[in-house]
């Protein structure tokens, strides 16, 4: 039989992989051939196909895939700062201001708009000080980036105006909605919004964006199985499952994703025992000697027993939630893949240990690389150095062009198709350049950006930039730090407009609602301060403030005046 065999030549290989070790000076090495592939490919971009979306590395052109708006230079501009290139950050963070515009009458989808293009603005957005620009006051509660993100994440809105709350897949950005489009979704097409929408929502003050990403979420998982699982694809207007198959994979993983990120940004319980109700029933009813299956939402019957390349993410996320062990053994399972054919194909089937016919491509994804450099971090085995290694001579070996890198068509020959995606640039190099820089400022280190904190918001009050990124499905990161500064702003906004609203509300009618102040005691007369000096012996009386600790600037503070409880 072919499977043992197969699983004998893994663990040979695997042992063999592990024995190498790393030197600092092996993965400078390697980092300076992980530019020059970044390089190669992005200025191939620039001069054949900008501004147009991607590159079509074959042809030397390019081509409008899902929206035309330069999605490459978008989705490249915080790679370009994790390399430590802030000069072309600077000029393509302007060029994009000048030159992208979202009032355009193009379908797009809301998926791919939100983790790639909205992603992408809001992580440059966040770097962009470190990348030396010069910044409005009240970064980064405010900036030309956001304010882009912010408007291509307006244009998405519509898709959500649904009665279940989950959004259709493809809005027009100038005209909404198509009344003929259909109501058929993925599951990652409605559960992956909450980092960029809440983040919209916490650097803004708008709470409409996390509004309608958290709603969604709530509905999708209402509809889950009474095993506990969710299929792949949902009419998101009757709520019916049109795709019952249960995974990890296409359609499905971002949500899971999502639901783990997001309770660790916005530090949200709910998010997090959603996925652990759904992690009890994956490992339940999907699981088979550390793989996973497909299985039937309400059954749990195996209904595809292949591997996709896109569960490669697994083992990572299994590490942000400590389950190490199990993501080591699922990690190997989909490292023994990788070096039997030098990429992961899209289908794989594990009985026969061979691709799935009409599945076996590999447009360059990313996955498996995450997983390695998450895992390394976790662990510091050098057995994911070596696997990130294997996938920069795989890449360099089949799928170079002179013009870029090609999707591989076919993993077992090596046919090319004539297209390399933006992910490539934003996700694979990105994943791969962290994996072998282990004190990068991304890692809370001090080498790119020499790790140095930043001062934000208003006055500086916010320490920006400390660690703890969290990266969204297109590996844009995102500094939580920055969520709570400018909410806090915004609820001091808040408080603000509240109180002179109530001020300006007459008197006869707010007097009735208030209690008469006290009567002085302290032989201070009427509207004269208290004296800052004591007398020997004298203790300090606090305030009747609602919030002492409140610097004078603060929501209590207006025009020169401290307002009491009683005012």
């Amino acid at each position: 039989m072919r499977a043992p065999v197969f699983v004998a030549l893994a663990v040979w290989l695997l042992n063999d992989a592990a024995s190498r070790q790393f030197t600092e000076e092996d993965m400078a090495g390697v980092r300076q051939r992980i530019k020059a592939m970044f390089y190669h490919a992005y200025n191939s971009y620039l001069d054949n196909a900008f501004p147009y979306d991607e590159l079509r590395p074959l042809t030397c052109d390019g081509q409008d895939t899902w929206g035309s708006f330069s999605l490459t230079l978008i989705d490249a501009l915080d790679t370009l700062l994790v390399l430590g290139n802030h000069t072309e950050f600077q000029r393509v963070a302007s060029l994009l201001q000048d030159t992208v515009d979202f009032d355009i009458d193009v379908n797009a989808s809301v998926f791919e708009t939100n983790i790639r293009v909205v992603g992408g603005l809001l992580s440059a957005h966040l770097l962009a000080g470190r990348a030396g620009m010069e910044l409005e006051p009240g970064w980064p509660c405010s900036g030309p980036l956001l304010r882009m993100a912010e408007d291509a994440a307006r244009k998405l809105l519509p898709a959500f105006q649904t009665a279940t709350g989950m959004p259709y897949g493809t809005v027009n950005l100038l005209n909404g909605v198509s009344p003929t489009e259909t109501p058929v979704t993925c599951t990652a097409g409605v559960g992956t919004f909450i980092l960029e929408f809440a983040t919209l929502s916490r650097l803004t003050g708008d709470e409409t964006f996390e509004n309608v990403a958290r709603r969604a979420l709530r509905a999708l998982w209402k509809t889950r199985s009474d095993i506990g699982l969710v299929g792949n694809h949902i009419d998101i207007l009757s709520k019916k499952w049109v795709a019952q198959d249960a995974g990890i994979g296409a359609g499905v993983d971002s949500y899971f994703e999502y639901l783990v990120k997001g309770a660790i940004m916005l530090q949200d319980e709910e998010l997090l025992n959603m996925f652990l109700e759904y992690d009890r029933a994956i490992q339940n009813y999907t699981r088979f000697d550390d793989w996973y299956l497909w299985v039937q939402m309400h059954k749990g019957t195996v209904s595809m027993p292949v591997f996709q390349s896109l569960e490669a993410f697994w083992p990572g996320l299994q590490s942000l939630l400590g389950n190490l062990d199990s993501a080591v053994r699922t990690f190997q399972n989909y490292y023994s893949v990788w070096r039997q054919f030098g990429g992961l194909p899209e289908f794989y089937s594990i009985p026969q240990g061979y691709t799935v016919d009409k599945r076996e491509g590999y447009p360059l994804r990313p996955e498996l690389i995450e997983s390695a450099m998450y895992l390394f971090r976790a662990t510091g085995d050098h057995t994911y150095l070596q696997l990130g290694l294997d996938a920069l001579e795989s890449i360099e070996r089949i799928a170079k062009t002179p013009c870029g890198y090609a999707t591989v068509k076919d993993l077992r020959d090596h046919q090319l198709d004539n297209r390399m995606e933006s992910f490539f640039l934003a996700e694979t190099i990105k994943y791969l350049y962290l994996l072998f820089d282990p004190a990068h400022f991304l890692h809370g280190g001090r080498t790119e950006g020499d790790g140095s904190w930043e001062e934000g918001g208003e006055g500086g009050e916010c320490v920006l930039g400390a660690g703890g990124f969290i990266f969204n499905t297109e590996a844009h990161p995102l500094d939580p730090a920055a969520l709570y500064c400018c909410s806090r702003h915004a609820q001091d906004r808040q408080a603000l407009r509240d109180i002179l609203l109530s001020l300006s509300q007459p008197a006869e009618k707010s007097s009735h609602r208030s209690k008469p102040p006290p009567k002085q005691t302290g032989g201070h007369p009427p509207g004269q301060s208290e004296s800052i000096a004591l007398k020997p012996g004298e203790k300090k009386t606090p305030p009747l403030l609602s919030c002492p600790v409140q610097p004078f600037s603060a929501r209590l503070a207006i025009l020169g005046q401290v307002f009491t409880d009683n005012t």
